[in-house]
């Protein structure tokens, strides 16, 4: 089950070419209060119409045009009467299908690029007639199509913009979705008032068409929620709460797999701040027994996956017998992750791809579609404490996907120690975003997530004038808006210095420390 808007809300739908980032254009759309919604890109334009959008985006995507198998759209569309922004790869299919012209002009472009831009275009002509955005092509428009004006140009790309202003037809070759480009939120905001969408798109809105789709899926039925201790399902038992009361139980899996002292905080905060039933499941040898000599990381993922399942049958049996339906804190970035449309599967997120064939309970969701700056305006219109709304982002297998290689006792003590002390710095530092804070919002350049990985490898060392044989740590530490991009933090040498030596000098058997410098992309922001 995922929350549904209501009825009377204008949707714009975005056309998933295969772009990793059609997600983040979707958000884009939903931080102007509109809602927006992912779609396959081959959606006939007769159902493209049913849904009766207020304006269409074609995304980009990492084909040519004249690729063998590469997608297409129904020309049909553009006769809808609906407007349409065409995004990269979407701005040349709409050339292609228009009777514009595509071609490999031998320049591409890849990253910041200088744009010029018409000032008396009806999409652009209140932005900088020069100004940088962010590019990644080979091929280009090099004719626009009958009836559209030129209105963006870049040494590389002679139809970086057009547009067919009477008929509600535009395109841009950039990416505005992404930070890179400074002005490209201004090009959806203009965008979309050429839609006519009302912005009715908020934290309100959202809980009140999840209350209500939770009350129809589940009826009078008992149901369980898996509760880790983060913000994703700490608001998903919460919005489940407000629609079913007292038929809810929260179940908490204490796997062994968590950060140090984490356990113990989640019952506590958990308990001071909700009205939902808490029941406790201590299962951590058991965890410890099935990842025995498991080293993939897939295999890991699938392993806990199911374990949870398991545990929550146990917890079911004993507090709940005739629950029918289970709660996760599923993210639009989990199932993007995890494969979903015409997106390649990055990885299985437990909660996703993870869970057993044989799974006794049916799911509900209710955060499935949200991205996790909404899901913390959700969580703080339900009411919910900053210390759990502002909580780093922590994956659902825990240290079990930061230990590279077998995980083992020893090793979840090296890393837990570890960890600790990164967390315990950057807080000092005053950088940890989701730190206990009064503020509202959290500072826009603090970490979005940090932590320790330990690989299952050792190094040589001199410790005490003596060689050691210990293992290495590698920090990682990122800023992101919705972790579907990330870049690593820039931190201060002093920080990184403090955390080295504490690490070195506090935990034995450590005796190396790296900090990683991988922005996604190319890499993940969790190492497996």
């Amino acid at each position: 089950m995922s929350a549904t808007p209501r009825q009377d809300l204008d949707t714009v739908l975005v056309l998933d070419f295969g772009a990793q980032y059609a997600q983040v254009i979707a958000r884009r759309v939903r931080e102007c209060h509109v809602y927006s919604e992912i779609v396959a890109c081959d959606t006939p334009a007769a159902e493209l119409a049913a849904r009766r959008p207020a304006g269409i985006v074609l995304s980009g995507g990492p084909k040519s045009v004249y690729s063998a198998g590469a997608p297409t759209v129904d020309p049909a569309l553009f006769d809808l009467g609906v407007p349409v922004l065409g995004i990269c790869y979407g701005q040349q299919l709409m050339a292609q299908a228009l009777g514009g012209e595509v071609a490999r002009t031998g320049r591409a472009e890849f990253g910041k690029t200088r744009f010029r831009g018409s000032a008396d275009s009806e999409l652009l002509g209140d932005q900088p007639p020069e100004q940088t955005v962010w590019m990644s092509h080979n091929d280009a428009v090099v004719a626009a199509p009958p009836g559209f004006r030129v209105t963006g140009s870049t040494d590389a790309a002679p139809v970086a913009a057009f547009e067919d202003a009477q008929r509600g037809l535009y395109g841009v070759q950039y990416h505005p979705e992404v930070t890179h480009t400074p002005n490209g939120m201004s090009v959806f905001r203009s965008f979309l008032a050429r839609t006519g969408a009302r912005p009715g798109w908020t934290a309100h809105s959202v809980i009140e068409a999840s209350v209500d789709a939770i009350r129809s899926r589940v009826g009078d039925a008992k149901v369980l929620c898996g509760l880790s201790g983060g913000v994703d399902s700490a608001v998903a038992a919460a919005l489940v709460h407000e629609a079913v009361g007292d038929q809810l139980t929260c179940v908490f899996v204490d796997h062994g797999l968590l950060r140090e002292g984490e356990a113990e905080q989640v019952v506590e905060t958990f308990g001071l701040h909700s009205r939902a039933k808490l029941v406790t499941a201590k299962v951590a040898d058991r965890f410890l027994e099935k990842l025995a000599g498991v080293t993939d990381p897939e295999a890991k993922r699938k392993i806990i996956g199911t374990e949870f399942i398991r545990a929550f049958e146990g917890a079911a049996a004993e507090h709940a017998a005739d629950a029918k339906f289970l709660v996760q804190g599923t993210l639009y970035p989990d199932v993007i992750e995890s494969g979903h449309g015409t997106a390649a599967t990055i990885k299985s997120h437990h909660n996703v791809g993870g869970l057993p064939e044989d799974l006794g309970f049916a799911l509900v969701e209710p955060l499935r579609w949200l991205f996790k700056d909404e899901v913390r305006r959700v969580g703080e219109e339900l009411g919910l404490p900053a210390d759990i709304v502002w909580r780093q982002p922590f994956p659902g297998p825990g240290l079990a996907v930061r230990i590279i290689g077998e995980v083992t006792g020893e090793r979840l003590e090296l890393l837990r120690a570890a960890d600790a002390i990164v967390l315990a710095e950057l807080r000092r530092a005053g950088l940890e975003r989701g730190s206990s804070s009064s503020e509202a919002v959290a500072p826009s350049d603090s970490i979005w997530q940090s932590f320790a990985v330990l690989p299952a490898i050792r190094s040589v060392g001199v410790q005490g004038d003596e060689r050691t044989y210990g293992h290495p740590i590698i920090i990682r530490a990122v800023t992101s808006e919705d972790a579907m991009t990330a870049d690593f933090a820039r931190l201060d040498w002093d920080v990184l210095e403090r955390i080295a030596g504490r690490v070195i000098n506090e935990v034995p058997g450590i005796n190396r420390v790296a900090y990683d410098v991988t922005s996604k992309p190319p890499g993940t922001i969790e190492w497996e």
